[in-house]
């Protein structure tokens, strides 16, 4: 059993823990992700690992409350337990020898972001964060970033955050500005990659982007999260989770991520008749 050490939330639908797994922690790195199971009858959900202390043997995982298993996963408190908790699975983000990035990360997908940035920054590597939220209110991770990062670009879609506009618009004006960046690693909203990864083609620069499909056993086996890249078939639970964003097909990634919606609602919606017996 996995016990939570720490539990915060960082806005009205995203929550952090702390989690007491020491042996994945002691492998842990950026850009992998860990399963977990809530309860024994519990649905499996990956989640990227947001940060992690070896020496304490704690995993720092963020997540959204979106559906049901979410849901139970935030009505635990700090001393519960999960059931269980595997990893780190996929591959870690490639940082070696990179001087200067643009990470660019999106909503909740900064939970993803700051990882990446944190261990490049630790690496000596010049690193401008660029970090887009709908709003002040849905905000997280500011001085993590502030920490991580040797420039740090706020936008926000309404303007009550930082630069009113979207990620790409500062991305845009960085390049246009002279910044020369080895590489640029996006992770956030399908629809945000999509076009961070359009615009970086049009400057040749080369782009990671970190992709969360559909997810069942996180080992290549059921399929469920395949991808075409390049024109070929992969899976995100044991290629990736990262791909090379120039060759990623996102129009058919984003159909297929769409395919459950109604029944994960259902599922989030759903109220036992027993339970509604006890309540009578």
């Amino acid at each position: 059993m996995y016990e939570i050490l720490k539990k915060q939330r960082l806005n009205p639908t995203v929550t952090l823990m702390e989690i007491n797994a020491p042996l994945v922690a002691k492998k842990a790195e950026p850009g992998q992700f860990i399963i977990l199971r809530v309860n024994a009858d519990g649905e499996r959900i990956p989640l990227t690992i947001a940060d992690y202390d070896r020496e304490e043997g704690s995993i720092t995982i963020i997540y959204q409350i979106v559906g049901a298993t979410t849901q139970q996963l935030d009505s635990l408190n700090e001393g519960e337990c999960l059931h269980d908790f595997v990893g780190p699975l996929g591959k870690a983000t490639e940082t070696e020898g990179l001087k200067k990035v643009a990470v660019v990360g999106g909503g909740v997908g900064c939970a993803i972001a700051y990882p990446v940035a944190k261990k490049l920054f630790e690496q000596g590597c010049e690193v401008h964060s660029i970090v887009g939220f709908r709003t002040k209110d849905l905000v997280i991770l500011e001085h993590e970033f502030e920490k991580a990062s040797s420039r740090l670009v706020r936008m926000s879609d309404d303007g009550s955050w930082g630069e009113k506009g979207l990620v790409t618009n500062a991305l845009k004006t960085l390049v246009d500005g002279g910044e020369k960046y080895d590489r640029v690693i996006t992770i956030g909203p399908l629809i945000m990659m999509k076009f961070v990864c359009q615009l970086t083609r049009e400057y040749s620069i080369p782009t990671v982007a970190s992709m969360n499909p559909i997810m069942i056993d996180g080992t290549g086996m059921c399929g469920g999260c395949r991808l075409t890249v390049g024109g070929e078939t992969k899976f995100a639970c044991v290629d990736g989770p990262e791909f090379d964003g120039h060759l990623i097909d996102f129009d058919s990634a984003m159909k297929r991520s769409s395919m459950y919606r109604d029944f994960e609602r259902k599922a989030h919606e759903h109220v036992c008749n027993l339970l509604k017996m006890e309540d009578k």
